[in-house]
């Protein structure tokens, strides 16, 4: 089984190049998605979360909108949180590939935001990279609800530039050339990959 990680800065077209991959035939892992589950009103976080920042829960679920608020900009309390939510990910995402291993999935894809911050190039066999132009990335972000260029500007300073990942990056995908390039470029990755033997998880691992 080989796993393809998919990152790439905020507004860089990540979650349309997940889409594509779905439709491919690959199950995906979205570690955004499970975060969101993991705040959710019963979700395994929410009390953890509760005990660091008292004021971010609501009814029983964290409010993602004054959590960030408590972690934008503060080192300090961002690693608190991370210590807690990037173990809970870790293990939904452990669940995922165990799942795919008895399936015999030959491609799957970890989509992760942040997978060179966290290191996460470690635990996959090759990365891809979504990429668009800076101007294009910027007019795709500031149309978000809620949006502002000072909340950008926070959110670029804890990545790792684009120019990084691409360099470090097995595969860089565009997303800005229109969507028939993009599915493609993932399309051909997809057929390249399936002639690899994967290393990350190996066939004797125990699923």
């Amino acid at each position: 089984m080989i796993i393809l990680g998919l990152t790439g800065s905020i507004g860089m077209g990540k979650s349309t190049a997940a889409a594509m991959l779905r439709r491919l035939g690959c199950p995906v892992h979205d570690a955004d998605a499970t975060v969101h589950r993991l705040y959710a009103k019963g979700g395994k976080a929410v009390a953890l979360v509760q005990a660091l920042f008292p004021d971010v829960v609501q009814n029983g679920a964290v409010d993602r909108s004054a959590l960030a608020a408590c972690v934008l900009g503060k080192p300090d309390a961002l690693k608190r949180l991370e210590a807690v939510v990037h173990p809970l990910t870790r293990a939904d995402a452990d669940a995922f590939l165990k799942r795919c291993a008895r399936r015999r999935v030959p491609v799957v894809v970890m989509d992760i935001p942040l997978l060179f911050e966290t290191k996460g190039e470690r635990r996959v066999d090759a990365v891809a990279v979504v990429s668009a132009p800076p101007w294009l990335q910027r007019q795709r972000v500031l149309a978000r609800p809620g949006m502002t260029p000072d909340k950008l500007a926070n959110i670029l300073a804890r990545q790792v530039p684009d120019r990084v990942k691409r360099r470090r990056a097995d595969f860089v995908v565009p997303t800005g050339l229109g969507r028939y390039l993009t599915l493609s470029l993932l399309r051909r990755i997809v057929l390249a990959l399936k002639n690899r033997r994967g290393h990350v998880w190996s066939p004797a691992r125990k699923a």
